[in-house]
């Protein structure tokens, strides 16, 4: 079993000219077989953003420690190491609506697969693993926002990331699709480290074996 997916030891993360999280030490560990994804309540969104930015790459840290992948995220060579070993999934992507579920998810298969591999045939994969083949040639503009959810959960996933970052992606959804997508994330984390960050803690708590919360900037265990 590899090193922890993440380390962070003290690290802060600003938001323009505040602070989005002060001192917080955590880790998501290694995927452990009945073991579900780390998830991370906020007071709003633009804390889970600048959180999941850091983690994947595209900030760093103010100070403190943060390995990500074993690799130092206050270098840039650290940073760019990580980019393409991490899927990012957020509520709020940019949209694309003329594309269908399928297409969705092979774009993104055509930009981050590392390897020569069919993106036709590494997006029918990930789209059967999560339930969505069914809805495969409905455009995103038509899909339910559960359904489009998933799709971005897929996008993100569908190179084999070893760290999957969630960005507001359970927020505001009924229970009953709160489970649909837990149970999506449950079965991804048997094979990438999971940190779901967001703001509903009712879903957190559905999806995720544990949650620290922000409070005043830093991060608690409940």
């Amino acid at each position: 079993m590899g090193p922890d997916p993440v380390l962070a030891a003290g690290i802060g993360v600003r938001r323009g000219r505040g602070w989005a999280v002060r001192a917080a030490s955590f880790r998501i560990g290694p995927p452990v077989p009945g073991r579900s994804a780390l998830g991370i309540l906020f007071d709003y969104p633009a804390q889970s953003e600048a959180l999941v930015d850091l983690l994947a790459g595209v900030a760093r840290p103010a100070y403190g420690e943060l390995r990500v992948l074993g690799h130092d995220m206050a270098t840039i060579r650290g940073r760019a190491a990580v980019r393409r070993r991490v899927g990012v999934a957020r509520r709020n992507a940019r949209p694309m609506p003329w594309l269908r579920v399928r297409g969705l998810v092979e774009h993104a298969a055509r930009i981050t697969a590392s390897d020569s591999r069919d993106r036709h045939v590494l997006a029918a994969a990930i789209l059967d693993r999560l339930l969505l083949t069914p809805w495969a040639e409905v455009p995103l503009r038509a899909a339910p926002d559960s359904i489009a959810r998933r799709a971005r959960l897929a996008a993100a996933a569908v190179h084999q990331p070893e760290l999957l970052l969630l960005d507001g992606l359970l927020d505001g959804l009924a229970a009953r699709d709160v489970t649909v997508l837990g149970d999506a994330i449950r079965d991804l984390s048997r094979d990438s480290g999971i940190l779901v960050a967001g703001c509903d803690r009712a879903a957190l708590e559905l999806a995720c074996d544990d949650v620290l919360v922000l409070a005043d900037g830093v991060l608690i265990t409940t």
